[in-house]
């Protein structure tokens, strides 16, 4: 959708798509508040996450849910709530949590707590039977500095499991995993992990506008990235575009 026509504007995929998608975070919105985000900016949202263990405490949960399934959008429960069941021994809990609520994602993750990576890739396989899954690779700890041939091998390995994308963890701060703790990109990790994983495999976790403006530029308008506010959206939509000073010029001799 555009209100006017410019040209020499990047293509940007459309929805339902593979690639170029946006995934916004949800930190507890109301009903009202997912009923306004969808109003001014669904037609760009691709997938909603409910971070880490909301979904357990927010009020008018299924409502919400229903306002995302009507728009078509889908959603998902952050990763630090499978952890929350796996670290109780209530993975069939889980199961039956996204079963009860038609969730048609779920994230795997570890950030948060120790799991062996072949039990991950399990845990993977088998809810990939169930719905699509996204996995997260890196750590929320700071000080756990993972090089990048094992962010390759893990990434890998998570996708021979049945993954539909990984995810690279940043955390909604975007201080960790691919960020250094002033939000800077490890530039270095992210090129060598891109010599070995398609990109449209990977969804970029970039809260930060920087984060979000140096993999338009590294990757172009259709990266994905992920951990979006959800007043960010349509902001985000026009750095990949060249339509905000950051990425001004970046577009305008790339397509005729």
């Amino acid at each position: 959708m555009s209100n006017y026509y410019l040209k020499n504007l990047p293509e940007r995929t459309q929805k339902p798509r593979n690639e170029g998608l946006t995934m916004v975070m949800d930190k507890g919105l109301s009903v009202r508040e997912a009923e306004d985000m969808i109003n001014s900016s669904g037609e760009h949202i691709d997938i909603v996450k409910l971070g880490w263990g909301t979904s357990y405490v927010s009020p008018n949960l299924e409502e919400k849910l229903k306002v995302y399934k009507e728009a078509n959008i889908p959603f998902y429960f952050g990763g630090t709530l499978f952890e929350a069941f796996v670290i109780r021994d209530q993975f069939d809990d889980y199961r039956k949590v996204l079963d009860k609520y038609q969730i048609p994602l779920a994230e795997v993750s570890d950030g948060s707590m120790d799991i062996e990576h072949e039990d991950k890739c399990k845990y993977i396989s088998t809810l990939a039977t169930q719905v699509q899954v996204l996995s997260e690779v890196g750590s929320k700890d700071v000080e756990k500095i993972i090089p990048p041939y094992k962010w390759i091998e893990l990434m890998q390995a998570e996708l021979n499991a049945g993954a539909w994308k990984v995810i690279g963890e940043a955390r909604e701060s975007g201080t960790v995993g691919l960020f250094r703790s002033s939000g800077e990109v490890r530039s270095g990790l992210v090129q060598e992990i891109l010599t070995k994983i398609p990109s449209e495999k990977i969804i970029w976790e970039a809260p930060q506008k920087a984060q979000q403006v140096w993999f338009v530029k590294l990757i172009g308008a259709n990266v994905n990235l992920g951990n979006i506010a959800t007043n960010e959206v349509i902001p985000l939509e026009t750095v990949r575009l060249g339509l905000r000073g950051d990425t001004f010029d970046h577009f305008l001799n790339q397509k005729a």
